[in-house]
């Protein structure tokens, strides 16, 4: 499923290729087509993401909320127009580009009340200019559920997905076992501060890549990661090879139907000079 980053990336995009002109929208698939018809040719206003949600206003009452899901993709290229390929739920063709919404889990016309109540239930996103750390705290810091399941919670932080999730633990040396309530709150200060900075780098890089620069490969000399997600990382995807710090195999465990990696060693709850040194800002 895409995190948060990619969201944003897609709302920086169609604001620059379609806000602020008229803008076509069609449902070649047919799904959508009712929905479609009601704001084909208006002015797309702006582009929004919060969290794994993107929001496209039209006017008043007139915002197409898209959720893609573990499927969806959004696929956009400069005019003309070929013949729909595929299953696209939704076209939208500007003045100098077109994008195909494809396998979406979520492709509706809602009203502003309904966005409104979207952001209400979704926790602060890392990305967002209003996001306020101090919520996800109130709801972590009396929590008894592990750190693993609280940082996939929608509810308590927006856009943080397995990637992001087993990165952020690991570069923090903390075992993602640990209840929300048993973690201090300067080094939630310190998390929340890496997560913004790391998310802020996928929207510039559109890939995830938290290794200091010291566990890059040029400078180890491994092989660069292949892996469809793109980027370099401590410990997501990487169960059973050695630990890029202290060598140690990365355990994987199935986590809320979700795969969860970590350290055993570095992430014992013992937090070594090396360790935090490892554990730095992400590239800027």
């Amino acid at each position: 499923m895409p995190e948060g980053h990619t969201l944003h990336r897609l709302a920086d995009l169609h604001g620059r290729r379609f806000a602020g002109r008229p803008v076509a929208v069609s449902s070649p698939q047919g799904r959508f087509a009712a929905s479609a018809a009601l704001i084909d040719g208006r002015v797309l206003e702006r582009a929004e993401a919060h969290g794994k949600h993107l929001f496209h206003h039209y006017g008043p009452d007139l915002v197409v909320h898209v959720h893609l899901g573990l499927y969806g993709t959004f696929s956009g290229e400069p005019l003309p127009a070929g013949e729909p390929v595929g299953q696209v739920r939704m076209r939208m063709v500007g003045s100098t580009h077109y994008a195909d919404l494809r396998g979406a889990t979520a492709c509706e016309l809602v009203t502003d009340a309904e966005v409104a109540a979207v952001h209400a239930r979704l926790g602060p996103d890392p990305l967002r200019p209003d996001a306020d750390p101090d919520r996800a705290w109130a709801r972590i810091s009396r929590s008894r559920s592990p750190l693993a399941t609280l940082l996939m919670d929608q509810s308590v932080i927006a856009g943080v997905g397995n990637v992001y999730r087993a990165e952020l633990l690991f570069r923090h040396r903390i075992d993602p076992r640990m209840p929300g309530r048993a973690l201090r709150r300067e080094v939630w200060e310190a998390m929340w501060d890496d997560l913004v900075a790391l998310m802020r780098d996928g929207v510039r890089t559109g890939r995830i890549d938290t290794v200091a620069p010291e566990h890059d490969p040029e400078r180890t000399g491994r092989a660069p990661r292949q892996d469809r997600h793109g980027g370099e990382v401590y410990a997501y995807r990487r169960a059973g090879l050695p630990c890029l710090v202290c060598g140690t195999p990365i355990a994987h465990v199935e986590h809320a139907a979700r795969n969860l990696f970590w350290c055993p060693k570095c992430q014992s709850g013992r937090r070594t000079t090396r360790a935090r040194r490892a554990a730095r800002p992400a590239r800027s």
